[in-house]
């Protein structure tokens, strides 16, 4: 069964075009018209494995956060749709990424029960203007839109940094990490890894 999905999202603020195959290799092919997204979002799929080609356009020259939030929206979409009924997954995924002076946690449960814990950034963190256009608040609020749309829990946490670009790089790569662990198939998993009997 492919693990694949395609999500097209528009709005009056953005137009997004998503392809996702879990299976894949972490080839990417990113283009949102947000550079520093581009970088993380190609760092997300080159760590989970994850095959991603986006194409995104926006109403940029307000700001950059409809497009930002409009992508994560559609990547979630996309995960939810490509996981299915989430049988034979592993659920759980965790993993710790240093990159220099910064290291991040990120913990992830395949649960259809979408939460977010964020923190440990630094003070001032979502102020800083990270290759001159992308707010350090946006961080938290693309991790918001994925969780809550592909209806997983995940907690994110800074626990050392001091560059905002470098700290920003170790909480997506330390969630691709994890994403890659919880959605990797297990053979010894039969059906939905759920006493529940669903996900």
């Amino acid at each position: 069964m492919a693990r694949q999905a395609e999500v097209n999202r528009k709005t009056s603020e953005s137009s997004i075009s998503l392809k996702l195959n879990l299976d894949g290799s972490g080839k990417s092919s990113i283009d949102t018209s947000v550079p520093f997204l581009d970088h993380m979002l190609t760092a997300f799929s080159k760590h989970s494995l994850i095959d991603l080609e986006i194409k995104a356009t926006g109403d940029t020259e307000i700001d950059i956060h409809h497009t930002a939030e409009d992508t994560g929206i559609a990547l979630g979409e996309a995960l939810l749709q490509a996981l299915g009924d989430k049988s034979g997954i592993s659920r759980f995924g965790d993993a710790y990424v240093p990159l220099d002076e910064a290291l991040a946690r990120a913990v992830v449960d395949i649960s259809g029960r979408p939460y977010l814990v964020h923190k440990g950034e630094p003070a001032g963190f979502e102020h800083h203007l990270i290759g001159g256009h992308f707010t350090g608040s946006m961080v938290r609020h693309v991790f918001e839109a994925i969780c809550l749309n592909a209806r997983i829990s995940a907690h994110i946490t800074v626990l050392d940094g001091r560059d905002p670009h470098h700290i920003a790089e170790a909480e997506f790569k330390a969630f691709a990490r994890a994403m890659r662990k919880a959605v990797e198939l297990d053979s010894r998993v039969n059906g939905v890894p759920s006493t529940k009997g669903a996900l």
